[in-house]
């Protein structure tokens, strides 16, 4: 019989160790979580709220410009909300 530890048994406990330190850090980039306070909930749905009637707005006013005349390539005149990237999807397939 073996006497000691062996090669193969030792190698499981840095594995353990370093699976927790994997675990204990969260990963890099943006992380949405959700509010639990009651007044950051009901602002965040509030926000969700605007923003999605923002966009449909826009959605519209582009679909109206698109739909007046001939195609033509539409020039700026209002500067876009920051962080609406809805003028890329609302353009009408023709």
């Amino acid at each position: 019989m073996v006497q000691g530890k062996t090669k193969g048994l030792q190698s499981k406990v840095p594995s353990q160790r370093h699976a927790a330190k994997v675990a204990a850090n969260t990963k890099k980039g943006k992380r949405y979580i959700p509010p639990k306070k009651a007044s950051l909930v009901k602002q965040a749905s509030m926000h969700k709220d605007l923003t999605a009637k923002i966009n449909k707005s826009i959605e519209q006013q582009m679909v109206s410009a698109a739909s007046s005349g001939k195609l033509t390539i539409m020039k700026n005149t209002a500067p876009a909300p920051e962080g609406s990237s809805s003028s890329s999807k609302s353009k009408p397939g023709k």
